[in-house]
């Protein structure tokens, strides 16, 4: 696993809407993941690790 990876997921944990924003830009990625951290953490955390890990 390389250290862009490992800092993606370490984020990913901490602080969900900042590891989508820096994997895949301001998408519909990041909308969806700042609304699920917002409304209830742990669903926009496990949603960040999906993508973390699918790419």
């Amino acid at each position: 696993m390389d250290s862009e990876k490992i800092v993606a997921i370490i984020l990913a944990i901490f602080l969900p809407p900042l590891s989508v924003f820096m994997s895949h830009g301001f998408g519909s990625e990041f909308i969806i993941d700042l609304v699920l951290t917002i409304l209830v953490f742990f669903p926009g955390m496990l949603y960040a690790l999906y993508l973390a890990l699918k790419y």
